[in-house]
C-alpha cells in the first residue's frame, strides 16, 4: 500500500514536469517526482511492510535507483550547467524507473555475512556512477556536434571540456566503486561464483578499466571514448539488472 500510494505520487509528478518541459514552473514538479521515488526506493528496497524481513532487491528497483541518482546528479548540475532540455527526458526516464520499479518489486535477500550490505550498497551506486558517466558522455558529444555545426557554433552551449572532465571523473569512480564491490563480493560472499552477473560485472570493470587507463596513457576523448563507455555501460547493465530480468521476468524464479 505504501509502495502503490509514493510510486502514484511520483508518477504524476513526473507526468507533470513531463509536460513543463523546459518551463521553469516544471522543476518544481520534478523536485517533487525526486522525493517521492526517493520515499518508493526506501520502502521497497527497505521491505517496509513486507511480511519477509531483510533487503530487498531485483531488476526493477536497481533500474529505478540507477536513474533517480542521474537524475539527482542533473538536477544538482543544473544550477551550474544549462540543462533545461533534459528536465522532459529525465522526467520521462524517472517515471519509466518508477513503473518498472512498481511493476517488479524487489525480493527478499538475506546477508550472507557482515560485508554483503556494502557489497549491495556499491554495486547498486556503480550502476548510478556509469549513467551519470553516460549521461556526460551523450551531452559531450552534442556539444561537440554543435561546435562543428557552423550554423549553431555562435550559440550557446554546454562546456565541452567541463562536460569532458565530468565524463572521466565519473568513470574513474564507478571504475573505484565497481572494483570495490567485486572485491568485496570475492573476499566475503559466501555464495560468490562465475555466474552470468559476475561474467558481465568483471568484462564491464575491464572495459570502463581500460577506457580510465586509454584516457590517462593515450588520451582517449571524444567519440572513441563514448563507444567504450557505452559498452562498458552495455554489459554493467546485462550483469546484474539483465541476469535478474530473465529469471525473475522471463523464468520466474525467485532469487
Amino acid at each position: 500500500m505504501i509502495l502503490t500510494l509514493c510510486s502514484a505520487v511520483a508518477l504524476l509528478a513526473y507526468a507533470a514536469a513531463a509536460w513543463r518541459g523546459r518551463n521553469p514552473q516544471g522543476m518544481p514538479w520534478l523536485w517533487a517526482g525526486w522525493a517521492w521515488q526517493a520515499a518508493a526506493l526506501v520502502v521497497d528496497i527497505g521491505g517496509v511492510g513486507a511480511s519477509a524481513p531483510g533487503a530487498r532487491f531485483g531488476v526493477g528497483p536497481a533500474l529505478s535507483l540507477t536513474v533517480w541518482l542521474v537524475l539527482t546528479v542533473a538536477m544538482l548540475e543544473g544550477r551550474w550547467l544549462p540543462l533545461a532540455a533534459l528536465r522532459r527526458p529525465m522526467a520521462l526516464a524517472a517515471g519509466l524507473g518508477v513503473a518498472l520499479a512498481w511493476a517488479l518489486p524487489g525480493q527478499a535477500h538475506h546477508a550472507s555475512s557482515p560485508w554483503a550490505p556494502v557489497h549491495w550498497a556499491l554495486g547498486l551506486a556503480s550502476y548510478g556512477l556509469v549513467g551519470t558517466a553516460v549521461l556526460h558522455a551523450w551531452l559531450m558529444q552534442r556539444a561537440e556536434r554543435h561546435l562543428r555545426d557552423a550554423a549553431t557554433a555562435a550559440s550557446p552551449g554546454l562546456p565541452l571540456l567541463r562536460l569532458e572532465r565530468l565524463t572521466f571523473q565519473f568513470v574513474a569512480a564507478s571504475v573505484l566503486v565497481l572494483g570495490a564491490a567485486l572485491v568485496l563480493g570475492a573476499g566475503f560472499s559466501a555464495k560468490w561464483q562465475w555466474d552470468h552477473k559476475t561474467v558481465f560485472a568483471v568484462l564491464s570493470w575491464s572495459v570502463l578499466a581500460g577506457l580510465w587507463l586509454g584516457r590517462w596513457r593515450l588520451g582517449w576523448r571524444g567519440r572513441q571514448a563514448a563507444r567504450w563507455l557505452y559498452v562498458g555501460s552495455a554489459l554493467l547493465l546485462l550483469s546484474y539488472a539483465g541476469s535478474r530480468f530473465v529469471l525473475q521476468v522471463l523464468l520466474g524464479r525467485t532469487v
